[in-house]
């Protein structure tokens, strides 16, 4: 089955983010002071900034994607984009969960460390395991001959 432009990516989202919310809210429960409430609307929060900035950082990746004369994702291709991700998201979280969950920053930064490195593999696991069930995106199939 392939899936490709606007449906493809609501489809990514929709799917990464209902298990990530899962995991998120256990996450931000399990390793902080606070409670489950809380934890689960730090976990809202999480998972409504991370829709739209995967729906932003995927679209920019596959334009530069697009533009790469090497075509389909290695594993560098792979980590530079679950790096990326990562990273942009961390810019945001951290400084959000140090106030929602009342913790010190160095806390909210060790929380989202653990986070951000399960989440990476996470990411990983999953773009990879998306791409085996519904192909890889247009930006990345080798051209037809």
């Amino acid at each position: 089955m392939t899936l490709q432009g606007t449906k493809r990516k609501i489809t990514y989202v929709a799917t990464y983010e209902t298990i990530a919310f899962l995991l998120g809210t256990l996450g931000f429960f399990s390793f902080s002071e606070s409670s489950l409430e809380r934890a689960g609307a730090l976990a809202i929060f999480a998972s409504l900034f991370a829709v739209s900035w995967n729906f932003a950082y995927n679209a920019m990746f596959e334009r530069w994607e697009s533009k790469r004369l090497e075509r389909g994702r290695n594993f560098g291709r792979r980590m530079l984009h679950a790096v990326g991700f990562e990273l942009g998201f961390l810019v945001v979280l951290l400084p959000a969960a140090a106030w929602w969950l009342d913790i010190s920053y160095l806390h909210s930064f060790t929380l989202n460390l653990g986070l951000n490195i399960f989440f990476f593999v996470y990411t990983f696991a999953f773009t990879w395991c998306f791409d085996r069930v519904f192909g890889l995106p247009e930006s990345a199939a080798s051209p037809a001959a």
